[in-house]
């Protein structure tokens, strides 16, 4: 007998599978244009610098500035989120109202009125950063986030999303790096050739949130098979107080070690963005080798997502994510030791590019862990607020590697007018591309040994069940 195409699939747990491969082709496509709007944030410290001219200590105040206010917008709009109207539905509308303004931001940033004076860029070049991350990006990456707990209720389908978006983010990070400065180069190197370079990448914006949005709002969620099979519907959460669902994240030790784990990786990726940039340039002599280092690191990252999936299932979530921050750490202490060798650097960094794909996977998946947590510890799941820790991380994140960067480089006399790098400024960059990873990975790993709600999920949602099954049974 023929099998029926259309008859429902469920994974070993019981759980609908729901998803097809356009829904993850349209979920890749969502990652990676937030990919290319986070990841470019690394490459501002050098346009402002190198290309634009504001002096290296402005900068970093422009940046930190606008990561202090952005700290707090990603709860903020996942309390706004949680608070607004439409099931499970919601979540997408947000990317449909705000992909043009995106799209937009990505060509505002690179036109810096620097002719007008230093005040003025640096104004401008404020207003632009936080329009990019504490608005634009948040109202999207928050909600989009979120997604991935209501679209299924299936944990290898979560997983599998989760794969995919990382990959998503990463081609968006590899693309970044490997395209930047020798596209801009070849547009003449100059301010103009970053503008004419962010046109490409806001219209590429535009194109992958326009699929990601158009396929989603036409899909089919966990919640409509639901209703469509007369199962028993799980009703929408009611809105909670801001100050009453924040106190209760902080109080979520799980929510906090996430949200700390997806910061400092971010910062390291952060600083890894721009860094290449000014290690081939002052530590090599060319900035162009930044390309040929990320093209090589691509066939690490294939690798790397192609055994992801292994990875992850024979060793564990906690035991990856350990493995991963140690390995991290090593790699940077072997540059500490051999930091001027072109060899040394192509391959720590081709090995921490594989590395860091397998932890990549999982910031989605422990997401989604700490929000069944809220749900069994407080009967509320605080979908959006919680989907802030990806969001925060992400983008405050890759913005505090570059403040980081500005800081060594301002301590370092970073002079961009110089031909051959001082003493000083070659330290400065040795500082944040190799001795600081190596710290905070370090400092990661002996937090991430607290994350113990791997073992004890399968319990608790047991638990869950049972509160659901008697509340049925009671009405």
């Amino acid at each position: 007998m023929a099998k029926d195409k259309n008859a429902p699939r469920y994974d070993k747990q019981g759980a609908r599978l729901v998803m097809r491969k356009r829904d993850y082709m349209a979920d890749f496509s969502g990652q990676m244009a937030l990919g290319l709007m986070a990841n470019m944030v690394g490459q501002l410290n050098y346009f402002y610098t190198d290309k634009v001219g504001i002096a290296v200590g402005s900068v970093g105040i422009i940046l930190a500035i606008s990561k202090v206010i952005d700290a707090f917008t990603d709860v903020i709009a996942g309390n706004i989120v949680d608070h607004s109207k439409g099931g499970d539905h919601k979540y997408i509308s947000w990317m449909g109202k705000l992909m043009v303004p995106s799209a937009l931001i990505m060509i505002l940033m690179f036109t810096v009125p620097i002719q007008a004076g230093q005040s003025s860029g640096i104004i401008y070049a404020l207003i632009t950063n936080l329009l990019l991350s504490a608005v634009l990006y948040t109202f999207v990456a928050t909600p989009f986030s979120a997604i991935m707990v209501v679209r299924t209720h299936s944990l290898s389908e979560r997983g599998t999303m989760g794969l995919v978006r990382a990959f998503g983010n990463y081609a968006a990070g590899m693309l970044v790096s490997i395209l930047t400065i020798p596209v801009t180069n070849m547009l003449g190197g100059t301010q103009q050739a970053w503008i004419k370079y962010g046109v490409i990448l806001g219209l590429g914006i535009l194109l992958l949130f326009l699929i990601c949005w158009n396929n989603a709002r036409k899909a089919k969620f966990a919640c409509d098979y639901e209703e469509n099979e007369n199962e028993n519907v799980e009703e929408e959460e009611n809105p909670i107080p801001f100050n009453e669902a924040i106190t209760m994240l902080l109080k979520n030790k799980y929510w906090v070690l996430v949200l700390l784990f997806n910061l400092i990786t971010s910062i390291t990726g952060g600083v890894t963005a721009s860094g290449g940039t000014y290690y081939c340039k002052w530590i090599f002599g060319n900035d162009n080798l930044v390309g040929m280092i990320g093209a090589v690191g691509m066939v690490a990252t294939v690798i790397g997502f192609l055994l992801s999936k292994p990875i992850i299932a024979g060793l564990g979530i906690k035991k990856t994510i350990s493995i991963g921050l140690m390995s991290a750490a090593v790699l940077s202490g072997v540059r500490c030791f051999i930091p001027d060798n072109f060899m040394v650097y192509v391959v720590t960094s081709l090995l921490g590019s594989f590395i860091q794909i397998p932890m990549m996977s999982l910031y989605g998946v422990l997401t989604a862990m700490t929000i069944d947590f809220n749900e069994w510890k407080y009967g509320k799941k605080l979908v959006a607020m919680s989907g802030g820790a990806i969001g925060f991380g992400s983008k405050v994140g890759a913005g505090l590697g570059a403040v980081i960067q500005s800081i060594f480089l301002a301590i370092g006399s970073y002079d961009a007018t110089l031909t051959v790098a001082s003493d000083s400024m070659k330290y400065a960059i040795y500082g944040f591309s190799n001795y600081f990873p190596m710290i905070i990975n370090l400092v990661m790993f002996f937090i991430f040994l607290k994350f113990d709600l791997e073992e004890k999920l399968p319990k608790m949602r047991e638990e869950i069940a049972a509160r659901k099954a008697e509340k049925v049974s009671g009405n």
